[in-house]
């Protein structure tokens, strides 16, 4: 009776002894994720105005950090000089014409040669090529705007002498922003490769960390990779009609990734052994299975799965420390939905 009575408080204890956990399966969503990308911010046009002629800078008709419409007039430099050697090249390029005309009259009677023709006209020709550059150096002591932008800060005062290609001042063209981020080479390949997942427009974040109210577009991704970094430049577009945006400002480029029926399953739910990510999957018998899988993307409390588990997987999402694999249990099945629920009430 005694050895009867120790054999059935035994049998009770070890039934006992049989944890009860709850279990879930991983839920098959769309949804998106959100990569960001440090980023700089450029100008489509950003150019250098420098003085093309040598003299005094005589007036500056706009100031700085103004916007300038094309054509629009930004500098004169003193002229006088070059007005006096446009006028000596015409007056040479009128006693050059007069010479041909009285040699072509002399020829035509046959009284010079056709050789002294071809020099006299070639005279002309040079005296009238002289008139054109003289006229091209005065052209170039009045600077106007190459497009219309955004003035930068002035280098140079009224009264200072300049030299030839000294600068004056940068101009910007805000209408577009061109903004840069470099990519992971994996990142890169899923871009280029999955369509499915191909983000179709990029957002920018900007330093006061709000979102810039238009939209741009990946247009172009430099042709190599940087050896050092790993990684390769991606160009996006902006519009920026409100001029928000200016050159050299930095922000985050935010890439927003479609997912289609995606494996989703709780961070909790896993655990790591050696930088590989396992989970506790119950098999029918009601015994704990410790299996790999492959993590595709992070969110926040969540993963979407690769590979390693299928929608039918009873996953343990509970006491992952309290079992072993093989061990025996007792489950509590908890709807996907449910469990989701509960993470974005402790996330909130």
């Amino acid at each position: 009776m005694a050895l009867l009575v120790v054999s059935c408080q035994h049998k009770e204890e070890k039934h006992k002894s049989i944890p009860t956990l709850r279990v879930t399966n991983l839920i098959l969503k769309d949804t998106t994720i959100t990569r960001k990308y440090v980023s700089q911010i450029h100008a489509m046009r950003h150019i250098e105005l420098r003085a093309l002629e040598r003299g005094y800078l005589q007036k500056i008709y706009v100031d700085e950090g103004q916007k300038v419409e094309k054509g629009q007039t930004m500098f004169a430099i003193n002229a006088n000089v070059y007005k006096a050697e446009l006028q000596k090249s015409k007056s040479e390029a009128r006693a050059a014409e007069i010479e041909y005309d009285n040699t072509k009259m002399l020829s035509d009677k046959n009284v010079v040669s056709k050789n002294e023709l071809a020099l006299a006209e070639a005279r002309l020709a040079k005296a009238n090529a002289e008139v054109r550059m003289a006229q091209t150096h005065l052209n170039f002591t009045t600077i106007h705007a190459p497009f219309t932008g955004i003035m930068d800060h002035l280098e140079a005062r009224e009264g200072s002498l300049l030299e030839e290609g000294e600068l004056l001042t940068k101009i910007s063209d805000n209408s577009k922003m061109w903004v840069y981020f470099n990519v992971p080479e994996s990142e890169y390949i899923n871009y280029v490769t999955d369509t499915t997942t191909h983000a179709s427009s990029v957002q920018l974040q900007m330093a006061n960390s709000a979102i810039f109210n238009h939209k741009g577009k990946v247009e172009t991704i430099e042709g190599e990779f940087n050896h050092e970094t790993g990684n390769i430049e991606f160009r996006a577009t902006f519009p920026n009609p409100e001029s928000l945006l200016r050159h050299g400002q930095t922000g985050n480029i935010l890439m927003n990734i479609p997912f289609k029926n995606a494996k989703i399953i709780p961070q909790k739910a896993t655990f790591e052994i050696l930088d590989k990510k396992y989970v506790f999957v119950v098999n029918d018998k009601e015994e704990v299975e410790q299996r790999q899988i492959s993590i595709l993307e992070e969110l926040p409390y969540l993963y979407i799965v690769k590979d390693g588990i299928d929608s039918n997987d009873r996953i343990l999402i509970d006491g992952l420390r309290k079992v072993r694999n093989g061990q025996k249990i007792n489950t509590d099945f908890i709807e996907p939905e449910t469990v989701l629920a509960d993470l974005k009430l402790v996330a909130e």
